[in-house]
């Protein structure tokens, strides 16, 4: 039954002058916390103190919570979605008044699931915070007719009711959504939706992981880099299988390079980012296309800083959430992301949240639960967000970061100034660049501080000068942690560029004592290590780090996937 427009506005007018919904302005100066929604699966314990704990965190009211007998399982049939889920919390969310809508008696006959039929007019709720223990991926029905024949004539593997869960919730506050195929979604590059569209979606963001800890630990860290503004260093792997994800990751490149974080772009490996790349203080990851967790990911001491984002790009990175050794995104909240997002099955590309979009949204002030909603087209489909919605990246502005950096430990604080000093170089600042560089340096050792002056001063064609920052890396006193060996590399390389052939040889020997005995990383370091002791005059070194070489490649790598 379709309902007259006028018939529908008139409801609309009614429920607003009945329930004294608050106008356009109070809406916008009010708390989004207190609209806040949270989901715990009632049968699981676990699930509901995760629920509390994120309430006190964040002042959500505890009323706010409601918690479902679920399965236990991440995976649900569309019956039990729809009879056990969808439908209970869509009724709650009405009989609560966060959805304004009108009952009808009968059973919604349009499609065949236990749906009851609402003239649904809008809703209240800034997000739905779905939390570990409620299903994740509702599973196709092959029962059930396809009702999008339009929508997937043209491409049969779009005629699914499969979905994500947190997808299909996106869609509350709609009743004529069909249940196959997807659903567009109008916040997607919407920059300033009307308030119309703005109600039909919900907001969806999930608070999941491997353990209980992790999915608690999504929260704290977004509460610890609000307090301190998100410190860390930036990485996008661009060279994946289609030009289209390419092209988003090089506009994302550009997004980092604006808002001055030091940053490695990795165009050169066809894979992901090599088991000895740089890569201290991921704050903002973005990348692809591997189906299993590697590279310095994989190292066992690989640990994200609180608040950073990471995006890989795979089409089933979200098919489990418990087991980090199965799927990208349980892996990566397992070591400590902040924000991340993913997908239970294959979405295809252009169904997926856009890395660039998600970045353009953050920098420019966006909760994370925001940029999700700004970053993907449809709905009814395969994408999650993990991570607090609440959390904003850039909450705290970069001059405000810099003002409080002494209070940073001096590892953030290290990010801090090397974040200005590109900024400075950037706006044509040269001297004032290197002045910073040098004065924090005074105040104490940085490698990465070290790293950052010595570049600036080579690209100037200040041989001596980077030769100056580059000294205290070889000093004994200046101890360098193993997790940070890549970034001697660098240093080696740059010695090399200014001319110091011996330095660079010490640089490379300090390396390798700091590698140890991991085989990827001796592969990767011992052929340029011998080329430099070749250069410096040392050939007894050269042929010792040769033969070791040619030892460790008689056992090949295990070849990435």
């Amino acid at each position: 039954m379709r309902l007259p427009l006028r018939f529908l506005l008139g409801c609309w007018l009614a429920l607003l002058a009945g329930t004294g919904a608050p106008g356009a302005a109070a809406l916008a100066a009010d708390n989004p916390a207190l609209r806040v929604i949270i989901l715990a699966n009632s049968a699981d314990a676990d699930s509901v103190a995760l629920a509390r704990y994120y309430a006190e965190k964040r002042g959500v009211p505890a009323e706010n919570i409601i918690a479902l007998k679920l399965p236990a399982a991440e995976i649900i049939t569309r019956p039990e979605f729809d009879t056990l889920l969808y439908q209970p919390l869509q009724d709650e969310l009405v009989r609560r008044h966060w959805i304004d809508g009108l009952a009808f008696a009968v059973a919604d006959g349009a499609v065949p699931r236990a749906r009851h039929k609402y003239a649904i007019l809008g809703h209240r709720l800034s997000y739905l915070v779905v939390c570990r223990g409620v299903p994740l991926f509702v599973t196709h029905d092959s029962t059930l007719p396809n009702d999008a024949v339009r929508l997937t004539a043209a491409n049969p593997p779009l005629a699914t009711n499969a979905a994500a869960v947190d997808s299909e919730l996106a869609l509350l506050p709609r009743d004529d959504w069909p249940l196959s195929a997807f659903v567009a979604n109008p916040l997607f590059r919407n920059d300033r939706p009307v308030s119309l569209l703005a109600q039909q979606v919900v907001k969806v963001a999930r608070l999941d992981g491997p353990t209980p800890a992790d999915a608690r630990r999504l929260v704290d860290n977004a509460l610890a880099a609000e307090a301190t503004g998100l410190v860390g260093r930036g990485y996008i792997d661009i060279g994946g299988p289609h030009a289209d994800g390419d092209k988003w990751l090089e506009e994302a490149a550009r997004e980092l390079t604006a808002l001055g974080f030091d940053a490695d772009v990795d165009r050169a490996n066809p894979a992901t980012f090599s088991p000895e790349a740089r890569f201290d203080a991921p704050a903002l990851y973005l990348g692809w296309y591997s189906q299993t967790v590697n590279g310095p990911f994989a190292r066992p001491d690989f640990r994200f800083p609180p608040g950073a984002i990471a995006l890989h790009i795979y089409s089933f990175s979200a098919s489990t959430l418990r087991d980090a050794s199965r799927a990208w995104v349980p892996a990566l909240v397992a070591h400590g992301v902040t924000g991340t997002f993913g997908n239970v099955t294959e979405p295809y590309l252009q169904f997926t949240h856009e890395p660039q979009l998600v970045l353009h949204a953050l920098a420019r002030g966006d909760t994370l639960g925001d940029a999700a909603a700004y970053a993907i087209p449809y709905f009814s489909w395969m994408g999650v967000l993990i991570g607090d919605p609440l959390y904003r990246p850039f909450k705290k502005t970069f001059d405000e970061q810099w003002r409080d950096r002494a209070n940073l430990p001096v590892g953030q604080r290290a990010y801090v100034i090397l974040r200005r000093m590109r900024l400075l170089a950037a706006g044509g600042q040269h001297v004032e660049a290197v002045a910073t560089g040098e004065a924090a340096q005074r105040d104490g050792f940085s490698l990465h501080v070290a790293l950052t002056l010595a570049g600036l001063q080579l690209a100037a064609g200040d041989q001596a000068g980077a030769t100056r920052a580059l000294a205290p890396v070889l000093q004994a006193e200046n101890l360098i942690a193993s997790a940070d060996a890549p970034l001697l590399a660098t240093a080696a390389r740059q010695f090399d560029a200014a001319g110091e052939k011996q330095s660079a040889l010490q640089a490379w020997q300090r390396l390798l004592a700091l590698a140890g005995e991991a085989p990827d990383w001796r592969r990767a370091w011992l052929k340029p290590a011998a080329t430099a002791a070749h250069a410096a005059g040392d050939i007894a070194q050269a042929v010792r780090w040769e033969a070791e070489l040619r030892e460790l490649s008689a056992t090949p790598a295990e070849p990435k996937k």
